[in-house]
């Protein structure tokens, strides 16, 4: 059972020494609880205490890590069966496929669009996240090659498929350093393919003929000291795949049924033919429960709302959507440009800047953080008042890049115009509009 920051606190070595990046010790307990903060970050913890606390503080599904470097990625790690009881804490890998029996164009055409279908929205990077290299034909110097030409196409993650061991160690001599998923151990290989894992520090998948099966594959890896775990329940109708989500999910969560607590990989790719249909399939495993989903292409249509769907379903619904504060330079502004403010909520951000890049006119946009919160919400709740707003201003150096001292205020904080004046010395306040639609007009009738 999770232990609650005062148990925390009573193990940590008391020293408010602030090297964690937090003032207090029992402030850093807090966090620990809650999930913010990292163990690691504490340099005087005692080994003993470290291993109460890990042991208390493990999630019921075993975090696990795949690949290396800036394109690692973390799956599992869950807490809960519905976001809405806390959050979702780790979103769904999205995975291609290829194969050594594919022709080389396609193989080629498949990494080039998994480069190059990266999206942004909300100010995020959105794309998949690893390859899944099949070998088909069996044939280690095959698989080999194919492992190759990939990691020369791209540092994303991999997944290395096969269940022969000496394919998995001809893919693993040219590609252990990036940390790939193996895939996988089963019933007839789980010692050779235990020892690949441990010797070359990999995660790797067990897949089963049933639950039943992947509970006892996973207690022979346990025993081999392997513990980044990911689990094929080895269902491939839509059905079954989808109750053994649940089942593995609710026991590992519910029940703290260890040998089931690791996050899952599902083959859409496998369950049908037709694209559409596995687009929809994959969108069931992105929301119940899969770590990795595994696609046969990434063509931009079936991508894109998958990934949208992730972004949603993996977003902390106690957290707002933020947008980094700073300077926005829009359409090009000089130092005659006017000056716009408004608050770090996302959406607030995507339509101010959107509209000001329509008026063609233009402008530097002052982006306050005000925690995620709109206008409304944080003029309501204080932290988009005329005294910070004014704070704001003179910290960011704007004053320095323009030459007409005009600030445009949002039309809903019209109110705080008058105190602005006043803690803005040399600055004249402006009421813009109030709704962003309205932005282009306002901005081509202003004269600076």
């Amino acid at each position: 059972m999770a232990l609650t920051g005062i148990q925390i606190f009573k193990l940590l070595p008391k020293t408010n020494c602030g090297k964690c990046g937090i003032p207090t010790c029992l402030a850093f307990a807090m966090n620990l609880a809650a999930g913010k903060a990292e163990l690691a970050a504490c340099p005087f913890v005692s080994e003993e205490s470290k291993a109460q606390l890990a042991e208390a503080s493990a999630p019921p599904i075993r975090r696990v890590t795949i690949g290396s470097g800036v394109n690692a990625f973390k799956i599992g790690g869950e807490t809960v069966m519905f976001r809405h009881e806390k959050r979702f804490e780790n979103p769904t890998g999205i995975a291609v496929l290829v194969t050594d029996s594919m022709p080389h164009q396609e193989v080629a055409a498949r990494i080039d669009r998994f480069n190059k279908n990266v999206y942004v929205r909300v100010g995020l990077k959105l794309h998949a996240d690893a390859l899944a290299i099949k070998s088909v034909s069996g044939n280690p110097a095959k698989f080999g090659a194919l492992v190759e030409t990939v990691i020369k196409a791209t540092d994303s993650g991999l997944i290395l498929m096969s269940e022969n061991p000496e394919v998995l160690t001809a893919g693993l001599k040219i590609c252990a350093a990036r940390k790939p998923l193996i895939y996988a151990a089963t019933k007839a290989n789980a010692e050779a393919v235990a020892k690949l894992a441990k010797d070359n520090s990999c995660p790797v998948a067990v897949k089963g003929a049933n639950l039943e099966e992947v509970a006892e594959l996973t207690g022979i890896l346990n025993k081999a000291g392997i513990q980044d775990i990911v689990i094929d329940s080895g269902a491939r109708t839509v059905k079954q795949a989808f109750q053994d989500e649940i089942i593995i999910r609710g026991l590992a969560l519910q029940k703290k049924f260890k040998p089931l607590g690791y996050p899952t990989i599902a083959f859409p790719c496998e369950m049908t033919d037709n694209p559409l249909k596995e687009a929809l399939i994959a969108s069931m495993f992105v929301a119940k429960y899969a770590g990795i989903i595994v696609l046969s292409d990434l063509k931009g249509e079936v991508l894109f709302p998958l990934l949208v769907e992730r972004l949603n379903i993996f977003t902390d619904p106690q957290r707002p959507l933020a947008t980094t504060p700073g300077i926005y330079e829009i359409n090009n502004p000089n130092e005659n440009s006017p000056v716009l403010i408004t608050t770090n909520f996302s959406l607030t951000y995507f339509i101010v800047s959107g509209e000001i890049e329509t008026s063609k006119v233009p402008s530097y946009l002052l982006i306050m953080d005000t925690e995620g919160l709109s206008v409304l919400t944080a003029w309501a709740a204080g932290k988009f008042g005329a005294d910070l707003m004014a704070a704001f201003v003179n910290k960011s150096g704007i004053g320095n890049k323009v030459k007409n001292h005009k600030l445009i205020i949002p039309g809903y904080s019209a109110s705080e115009s008058g105190g602005l004046e006043e803690d803005l010395k040399g600055w004249e306040i402006l009421v813009g509009p109030r709704e962003g639609s309205h932005i282009p007009a306002y901005l081509r009738t202003l004269k600076l």
